[in-house]
This record gives structure tokens, sequence and C-alpha cells, in this order.
């Protein structure tokens, strides 16, 4: 690992999080969709901001677990400190909005976002950034993949 807990060159660091509310992948492109809309841009609240933000920026994304499994990603274009009402800080995880299905890839339930090494990311779901596999049923995604038919 090269000096600092960096990364290595092999690609950009990603974050991950969980897609609290989402009852499957189409639930979460439409919710994502509803709030771009509602703003006028992509963003997703987090109360910290990543330290290791230029590892990220340089071409990372935000993974998104549905129901254990991450499912999804959106392209991170930038950070945006803020402060509340209090005074607290909190910072916006500002995405592309490009809303990419993934193979699906199990992970654990944590809280807030986590770093994803790229060696550890899915692949974006066969069909370009629609994922015509987001309507399959996850057993039979999970199945394929596991066959090494996608």
């Amino acid at each position: 690992m090269p000096k600092g807990g960096e990364f290595s060159a092999a690609g950009p660091l990603h974050l991950v999080k969980m897609a609290v509310g989402a009852a499957d992948v189409e639930d979460l492109r439409r919710a994502r969709a509803q709030r771009r809309a509602e703003r006028g841009e992509s963003w997703v609240y987090t109360r910290n901001h990543p330290r290791r933000a230029e590892a990220v920026l340089d071409g990372g994304s935000i993974y998104w677990v549905v129901k254990g499994q991450v499912r999804a990603r959106e392209r991170i274009i930038g950070f945006r400190p803020e402060r509340d009402d209090n005074g607290r800080t909190y910072c916006l995880i500002l995405t592309d909005g490009e809303f990419v299905v993934t193979l699906p890839r199990a992970f654990r339930p944590f809280q807030g976002w986590r770093y994803l090494q790229p060696s550890d990311v899915p692949k974006d779901a066969p069909g370009g950034p629609s994922g015509d596999f987001s309507m399959m049923p996850d057993p039979m995604l999970l199945e394929l993949r596991e066959l090494g038919l996608i």
C-alpha cells in the first residue's frame, strides 16, 4: 500500500452507501430522479466529508446498497461543505445524476458511507446505463453470475 494509507493506482476510490427505504433498484432510481428534479441538481447528504476526497474525485462513484446488495452507482463530481442553522457542518456529495445499474454484490449493513476499493466494485449490468437486467429477480442474477454468464 502506498505511503499514507492511500489507495493504489488500480483505479479511483469509491464510496458505498445504504439506500435506506428503497424497495428495489427501480424504487431507488425513481427516488433519485425525483430528488434531482426537485433540487435542480443531484446530491447526497452526509455528516462527514471524506478525508480522501481527491482520490474519490479521480473518477469515483457512489455505489448504492439496496436490500443487502450493491445494485447501482452514480459518478461523484464534487463535495460541498455546508453548515446547518445550528452551525454544525455537513457535506453534500455531488453526483452527475446518471443512474447506472450494476450486477448485484452482497454488502453487509452499515451506517453512513464507507470507502470502496476499485478491486471491490461490481461490474455495470449489461445493457448500458439503463441496466436491462435491473428488472430481473436477484436470485436469477446471482445464479447467472455464478455460472459466469454475466
